[in-house]
This record gives C-alpha cells, sequence and structure tokens, in this order.
C-alpha cells in the first residue's frame, strides 16, 4: 500500500497538473474570444436603439426668383479601386459589372484621367477633402483606429516573413479615439458654404472624429447622419437578404465582423439600427434631403462605406452576377453594382425635379483598392493598392457634372482631392480661406500650376513633380524613381541610374516636410503590403514590398 505522504503529493501534483489544464484552456479561450471585446464593451456603454424615422428639415415651399447658386453633391466611394469603373477599362471581373450611372457623371461631364488621393487610407484623404490642405499641416497624419484595433492587429500573427510592428512605446498619453480627428480649428468647406447660404448635409462614412466639437455637426454641417467612425455592418450578417463574404486571411475582416455594430448616427443623438443595406439606407435618405432642399441652395456631402470589407451584398444583386465564378469577387462585385444603380437614382432624382442643371455632382474615391480584399486587379493596370504610394493606391476616379457649365470633355490634367476645396468653393461662389496656406486648385478654372504633390505616412513619403515620381521608405530602406511619361504604370525603376534627379526630389520631400506639423496622434503599428499581390498570395522571395504606418 502507497504511504500517506505520497498518496498526498501524487494527489497535489494532479491537482496542479488539471489547475494547469485549466488555466491553459481558459488562456486559450480568451486568446480566441478576445477580439470580441471591444464590440462588447461598445454596445455595453452605448445600447444601439431601436430604428425610427428620420425627419430631414424642409426648405421653402416654393424657389425664390432669380438665379441662386449652384446646388452641390459631392459622393464619395470608399476603397474603389480604378478598375472597380467599367469606364477605364474593363471593371469588376473582366467586365461582369458595368458601371453606366457613374459613367454618364464622366461622359456628360469632365472627366479627370490623372487624379490623386490625397493619401492612399481613407480617414487622412477625407481630411484634406474636406479642408483643402495636406492633413499633414495640422498633424493628421495616421488612419484614426482605436487603440484596441491596433492591438489586435499587433497580435494577428500570419504567414509574412515580415511581422507586423507594435510599437508599444508610443501607446501612452494618447489622445481619446473620439479626438482623433480634423481640430476644430480647420476650416471645411461645410462651413465655408454655410457661410455662402448653403443648407449643408452629411449621409455616410464620416471618419474624421467622434467627439461633438468633431463631428459633422460640429463642422459645419446642419444634419447628419452615418457612420461617425471608419464603418459599420451594411446588414446584420443573419439576414435573408443578405451574402455574406468573410476573409480569413485577414486579420481586419476577423476584426470587424465581430465588432463592428449595425448602427447609425442622426445628428448627437444615440445610435440607432438603420433599415436594409447600409448603400440602401443612405441613398433613400439622400432622395429625401434633396427634395426636402430643392427650393434652397444645399451641400450634399453622400459618403458610401461601399465597398469597404466587410464584404456584404444584397441577394438581388448577388443573384444577378452568375458569370463570376469566385464567391468573393460575386459578393465584390454584386457592391459596385448596387451602389452604381443607387448613383443612377440621385441623378434621377435631380432630373425629375428639374435641379440637374444647376447641380455640379461631384464623384471620386477615397483611395485605390485595398490588398486585403483577396481580390487581384482591382487597380489593374497600376501597381500597387491602398496603403502604398504606388499609383494603384493614390490614383482613383475624378469626374464632375455641371450642364451648361462643363462641357464633356476628358482632360490629362492632375487633379487631387486637395482640389475639391477649391473647386466647389468657386462654384458656389464663396471665398477659400486667406488665412492659412491653402493646397488645392479650382480645377474649373485654369489649368492648375502646381510645383509638386507629395504623400507621407511616417517614414513612407512620395513626390510627383512633372512625369517623375519618387517613393522613398526606411521598411525597407529604399527608393524607387519613376518617369511616368513613359512608364505610367510604374514597372521601370529608374533610382540607380538617376542618383542626382533622386537626391533632388528627396531634398523635395524634406522642405515640404520642414512646414508640416507634428502628428497628432502616432502610428502604433506598420505592417507589410506586397506592391504587387494581394494579402491571400504566397509569399516569395523577392516580391517588392512597403511597411505601411498606422
Amino acid at each position: 500500500m502507497m504511504p500517506a505522504a505520497s498518496r498526498r503529493a501524487k494527489r497535489s501534483a494532479t491537482m496542479l497538473a488539471i489547475a494547469a489544464l485549466v488555466v491553459a484552456g481558459g488562456y486559450a479561450l480568451f486568446q480566441h474570444y478576445r477580439i470580441y471585446l471591444p464590440g462588447i464593451i461598445g454596445q455595453w456603454r452605448e445600447p444601439i436603439l431601436a430604428n425610427h424615422p428620420v425627419v430631414w428639415a424642409q426648405g421653402p415651399a416654393t424657389a425664390p426668383a432669380g438665379k441662386r447658386p449652384p446646388n452641390i453633391i459631392l459622393i464619395l466611394a470608399d476603397d474603389l479601386g480604378m478598375n472597380d469603373i467599367s469606364l477605364y477599362g474593363r471593371g469588376v471581373a473582366n467586365g461582369a459589372v458595368p458601371t453606366p450611372n457613374i459613367n454618364a457623371i464622366a461622359t456628360q461631364g469632365l472627366n479627370f484621367t490623372t487624379a490623386y488621393a490625397a493619401n492612399a487610407t481613407c480617414s487622412p484623404s477625407r481630411a484634406a477633402l474636406m479642408t483643402g490642405r495636406y492633413p499633414t499641416r495640422y498633424g493628421f497624419e495616421y488612419t484614426a483606429v482605436p487603440p484596441s484595433f491596433a492591438a489586435n492587429l499587433a497580435h494577428s500573427g500570419g504567414p509574412s516573413p515580415y511581422p507586423v510592428i507594435y510599437h508599444r512605446e508610443l501607446d501612452h498619453d494618447l489622445l481619446d479615439y473620439p479626438e482623433m480627428g480634423v481640430p476644430a480649428s480647420e476650416i471645411t468647406i461645410a462651413e465655408v458654404l454655410k457661410a455662402r447660404g448653403y443648407h449643408t448635409v452629411q449621409i455616410g462614412k464620416w471618419h474624421l472624429g467622434e467627439s461633438r466639437a468633431l463631428r459633422p455637426t460640429g463642422q459645419g454641417f446642419d444634419e447628419s447622419l452615418g457612420f461617425r467612425a471608419g464603418g459599420g455592418m451594411y446588414m446584420p450578417p443573419d439576414d435573408p437578404n443578405v451574402v455574406n463574404a468573410k476573409l480569413p486571411f485577414d486579420p481586419i475582416d476577423r476584426f470587424l465582423w465581430p465588432n463592428l455594430p449595425y448602427a447609425v448616427y442622426w445628428g448627437d443623438d444615440q445610435r440607432f439600427k438603420p433599415v436594409g443595406h447600409a448603400t440602401d439606407y443612405f441613398t433613400d435618405n439622400a432622395l429625401k434631403a434633396i427634395e426636402a432642399n430643392r427650393n434652397r441652395p444645399f451641400f450634399l456631402y453622400l459618403a458610401y462605406n461601399a465597398p469597404h470589407t466587410p464584404l456584404q451584398a444584397l441577394k438581388q444583386d448577388y443573384d444577378a452576377l452568375p458569370q463570376i465564378r469566385d464567391h468573393t469577387q460575386r459578393v465584390y462585385g454584386a457592391m459596385i453594382r448596387q451602389m452604381d444603380r443607387r448613383i443612377g437614382d440621385v441623378m434621377a432624382k435631380l432630373k425629375a425635379l428639374n435641379l440637374g442643371d444647376n447641380t455640379l455632382v461631384i464623384f471620386t474615391s477615397d483611395n485605390g483598392g485595398a490588398w486585403y480584399t483577396g481580390i487581384p486587379d482591382l487597380n489593374a493596370p497600376y501597381r500597387g493598392w491602398k496603403a502604398t504610394f504606388f499609383e494603384g493606391g493614390i490614383r482613383i476616379p475624378m469626374m464632375m457634372r455641371w450642364p451648361g457649365h462643363i462641357a464633356p470633355a476628358t482632360t490629362p490634367v492632375i487633379a487631387d482631392h486637395l482640389d475639391i476645396f477649391a473647386t466647389i468653393a468657386a462654384a458656389a461662389g464663396a471665398k477659400v480661406p486667406s488665412d492659412r496656406p491653402m493646397d488645392g486648385f479650382d480645377l474649373l478654372g485654369p489649368a492648375p500650376k502646381r510645383d509638386a504633390l507629395f504623400w507621407r505616412s511616417g517614414d513612407y513619403r512620395a513626390v510627383r513633380q512633372g512625369d517623375w515620381k519618387l517613393q522613398v521608405s526606411k521598411r525597407p530602406d529604399k527608393a524607387w524613381l519613376f518617369d511616368l511619361a513613359v512608364d505610367p504604370t510604374e514597372k521601370v525603376d529608374l533610382a540607380a541610374r538617376e542618383p542626382q534627379r533622386v537626391a533632388a526630389m528627396r531634398a523635395l520631400i524634406e522642405r515640404h516636410n520642414a512646414g508640416m506639423a507634428k502628428p497628432l496622434w502616432p502610428g502604433l503599428i506598420e505592417g507589410p503590403v506586397r506592391i504587387d499581390v494581394p494579402i491571400n498570395a504566397p509569399w516569395k522571395p523577392g516580391q517588392e514590398y512597403v511597411y505601411w504606418a498606422n
């Protein structure tokens, strides 16, 4: 018989082993479900109310006599690649998804074939749209994301030989996430137009600050409906009318599904559930807002979140594309199809109300198509993705329609998000601020005479001067030089052959940077983005990449 001491020792060892298994299992369970915590905490802090109707402020019952300033509608897509629009080539899935209504804005107006986003990610480029200034002038250098999002990406792991870098040393004394936005001291185009007598309306994605002073209602918009942060679910994932495409290879997508709410804000009120698909909900309300304001000058900023992830399409649009075999690409194409159809409804509404000839309509995207969708060729024929300064990341559609004022034409004039502020202000007869440097030009006036265009995100920077474009990064320590006049798709790197030009353009970047501000919040993470393949392609030796800071 085993001695009592030995039995006690054996029981203790067994209990320790069981405790170790419980701890290990609990830790594994925590790691698995940790990603759900931000959404759970957010719902606890701010419950989502049931849907309620939105009532838009009604303008005059009759139109005032005489000529009035033009209405202005700025339509912004989210992560729309150059090859997503059939006007520029094939369109999604080799032409399976035509975009006739977006194309019509270009063919009936001015189509800028060389247009750029002010940044390669959404939040800073939207800041440039709203202010007409490089966002780095006022410290808006990185896309605003909650620290919990950055921490989840930092621990996401993956097959890449280049790890995500988490700058833990910078994760202190941060601005509160709601304060990460365009400073209240900046002057937005909405404020300029409001001073000119316009009724100003924002619908859709904001992503320029969530505190009361930085929301749309604090930045010049009379009425606001949509997402204050980077987005939301298009529909509840279990809705019978939705088709979802999850991307298990993408850490961003894995974070979005359990944490993005299906909710919108109306003004400064508590968030509530919308009705149906977000693209339809925003468009339906845009039509109501246009109707309400038909007898007074209005500015409508209609910022769709399509086709940004999470990928969710209406079943009717998905069913209309059986020729697309890949499920993810079919859902993505269905989202483009829906957005184009609803933009057509906006244009039809203007025509029905006899407002079409006195409305300047601008359509553009915040940056290029995203590598993390796993769909190739979104930006074809250009190299690069969102989060790179290759043409695929910053080359965007830009078109303007204003019958009687804009003759149908295609122009090679180099345009930028920075120019939209000045263009809108000039069309409205409003004054551009004169107390600060402004970085844009009126694209409907004389051709812009700019020396160069600049982009910056941390240590990754770029400049286009004439037809020459230089990109420099510290991770990898590399410079890329391209002559876009003969090589618009950036296939032939001339940096080694043109060291003097590289040096001169580096100096140009440094002179520009000397006039920029310190970032208001740091880039907590840096992650590798390959230039020529999407996230789900196998890593191979020799693939070019950059590290993007955020």
